[in-house]
């Protein structure tokens, strides 16, 4: 007879999980929802976002035309999203809020990756920077305008505090508030996201689960392009090769493909296995029994093991050497440079080319403004929108 697991039960809410009922609110007072929990509501209108919907057109590592079957920024927001929503349910926390957080926290990324994080942040150098969490906070308090009442989303404080903080608190180690990029400042102003405090067990596994998601789905990616084999992956790294050698044993003679997928799956299983373990140590060492003891604990509560963050390494060595440094990769990371930049000098220069929704507004004195508006726009194009917008600008021929 085939034997079967038990049915999966939820576990009760845990004390210290994030509690909807309690939140913070909005900094726009609005009706509670008939339907939804606050964070649910936060969740949707994300996902209903013109910036959601272009993550579809934002890259890792590869450009968007370069294949269909590659991680996208939607695709790997969704793989975040998955990942962060089941292990908060299994912890006991609140699972819409680590979800609406691993869907929201690439929202602020440039088109072509990291790569066009790098160049617009050189770009913007004499106009305040920079980052892609700061933008991401700009776009959900700011450049989404579709409420007759406010710019922005007007998500909850405890939405907006995580993706701002999902890394832990940005005032430590000697960092000031005046540290801190400008649109955060600028927020921060009038809804203190208490910055120098730990953020909610749900936002520290939401920035987890986009390490559990990239580091595989990396792997998964670079074996489909071709950038190196499942035997170099194993001779390199170490964990690799013991979950490889648990599907080649329980599936003998299955095809490289097959095997390669279910590689991954199973590590996947590993990383959040750890995580959960690790974490549940932690908590249990800390005793917390509020979101505000979390919040005041002084470390992170959720976090892998000293053993799986040296496998992380090891594996993201590999992966900087094999995949990221490629010179395929670097081909096209190059051509992103070109693009970003020239773009940038140009409508710094000459603003008229801007279509006329992005030639007004901004934020600072006029030259800061223009700054500002250029990189809003070019940061919220999709790789091909950019590629193109570059055709018709620098062809003469277009």
């Amino acid at each position: 007879m085939l034997k079967t697991a038990p049915p999966f039960v939820r576990p009760p809410r845990a004390p210290y999980a994030t509690d909807p009922a309690r939140s913070r609110g909005r900094l726009h007072e609005e009706p509670d929802s008939k339907t939804r929990t606050p964070f649910e509501r936060d969740r949707d209108r994300i996902v209903h976002s013109s910036a959601f919907r272009r993550l579809r057109g934002k890259t890792q590592v590869f450009v968007a035309h370069e294949g269909d079957h590659y991680r996208t920024r939607l695709t790997h927001s969704l793989e975040v999203a998955q990942i962060a929503r089941s292990v908060a349910r299994v912890m006991g926390l609140d699972d819409d809020l680590a979800e609406t957080l691993g869907i929201a926290h690439d929202l602020g990324h440039p088109p072509f990756g990291h790569t066009g994080e790098d160049v617009l942040d050189a770009c913007m150098e004499g106009f305040q920077g920079f980052d892609h969490n700061a933008q991401t906070l700009r776009v959900l308090t700011k450049l989404e305008r579709k409420y007759p009442l406010f710019d922005g989303l007007n998500l909850t404080w405890e939405t907006l505090e995580g993706v701002v903080k999902h890394n832990g608190p940005l005032i430590r180690f000697g960092a000031t508030l005046h540290d801190l990029p400008v649109a955060i400042q600028e927020y921060n102003s009038t809804h203190d996201l208490e910055l120098e405090s730990w953020p909610s067990l749900e936002a520290q596994v939401a920035a987890h689960a986009d390490d559990v998601a990239y580091n595989n789905h990396d792997i998964d990616d670079g074996l489909r392009a071709g950038l190196f084999s499942l035997a170099e992956l194993r001779e390199e790294v170490p964990m690799v090769d013991r979950v490889l050698l648990t599907v080649e044993r329980d599936h003998p003679g299955v095809d490289e493909f097959r095997t390669s997928a279910e590689t991954v799956r199973r590590l996947i299983g590993v990383w959040i296995d750890d995580l959960m373990w690790e974490s549940g140590n932690r908590i249990t060492a800390a005793k917390p029994k509020s979101v505000e003891d979390v919040r005041a604990a002084g470390k992170p509560l959720i976090g892998f093991s000293d053993e799986m963050n040296e496998h992380q390494a090891v594996l993201r060595r590999f992966l900087m050497a094999r995949m990221y440094r490629h010179w395929k990769v670097n081909r096209s990371r190059s051509h992103a440079k070109r693009i970003i930049r020239q773009l940038f000098d140009l409508f710094i220069a000459e603003p008229e080319l801007l279509p006329p929704a992005w030639q007004e507004g901004g934020d600072g004195p006029r030259g800061q403004r223009t700054g500002r508006r250029v990189c809003d726009y070019i940061a919220g194009m999709t790789d091909d929108f950019a590629i193109e917008e570059h055709r018709r600008l620098f062809r003469l021929d277009r």
